[in-house]
């Protein structure tokens, strides 16, 4: 069984089909239930007023997992309420039971996350970190104890490489912000320290660079053509589905262990 986070469009519905489709029941999270519903905040600026309109839906991640034959558990989740993650992980358990593999694919959408270094809200940082960093934490506080206890589980964390590359430009002209690049280069400990403590006793985690994928949201947000223009080739969006599934399933995932799974080399090499 497992449990997707942020599967309502992207990657994170990449994953979700890609695990079904290997069998998995899944159960997955997002701020969207209906179709019609999705809205994210512009990536830089107050926001106000100019939220964007996004498809996918928890409804329509139900409908095509199901389609697959694999059993679905759609549970809404917003990473930036403590609670609602926490409740998430609760759900779950009740439900199903186990967790045997968590994927942690949802970011944080705020408005001005990808501001410039002065125009950055400090608390528009702050929430970010908490969304990308803190509340990641508690789902996985929140799991790990069922998957000590079943003897064991898969963790993979959906990193990225603004975390660990320099912009190559401003925000805006084909760089990212630094509130959003911090957060995720927070994220990246988790795995390890996951390792450190628990890989012993059969929880095992990695992180997972999916590359420089053009979701349905990073399209409507802008800025990818210009990070495009930068010499960032685009990953296919399905190649992080396929990479996560051979990482819960191959016995040779364990020499990642400690490492960035780079998905274009991965999925090149399958």
């Amino acid at each position: 069984m497992a449990l997707v986070t942020g599967a309502s469009r992207g990657i994170g519905r990449h994953i979700a089909l890609a695990l079904a489709g290997a069998g998995y029941d899944v159960a997955f999270t997002a701020r969207t239930v209906a179709e019609g519903q999705g809205r994210i905040p512009p990536r830089q600026g107050s926001g106000t007023g100019s939220e964007i309109s996004v498809p996918g839906s928890l409804e329509k991640s139900r409908a095509e997992i199901e389609e697959l034959g694999a059993r679905a558990l759609p549970v809404r989740m917003d990473l930036l309420d403590l609670e609602s993650v926490r409740e998430a992980a609760r759900t779950v358990l009740a439900e199903w039971g186990r967790v045997d593999l968590l994927v942690n694919n949802a970011v944080a959408h705020l408005a001005g996350n990808h501001d410039r270094l002065l125009d950055l809200d400090l608390d528009v940082a702050a929430r970010t970190m908490t969304g990308n960093h803190l509340h990641q934490l508690a789902l996985i506080q929140a799991v790990v104890p069922a998957m000590l206890e079943q003897g064991g589980g898969t963790i993979v964390n959906l990193c990225s490489g603004s975390a660990t590359t320099d912009p190559p430009a401003p925000p805006g002209e084909g760089g990212w912000g630094v509130a959003y690049s911090a957060s995720k280069a927070a994220f990246g400990r988790l795995a390890g320290a996951v390792n450190a403590e628990y890989l012993d006793r059969g929880v095992r985690a990695f992180n997972l660079d999916p590359g420089f994928v053009v979701t349905e949201a990073g399209a409507a947000r802008g800025g990818t053509s210009a990070i495009a223009d930068k010499g960032f080739t685009p990953t296919p969006e399905d190649a992080p589905g396929r990479a996560v599934v051979w990482l819960a399933s191959s016995p040779e995932a364990d020499r990642f262990l400690g490492r960035v799974v780079w998905t274009p080399k991965l999925v090149s090499e399958l």
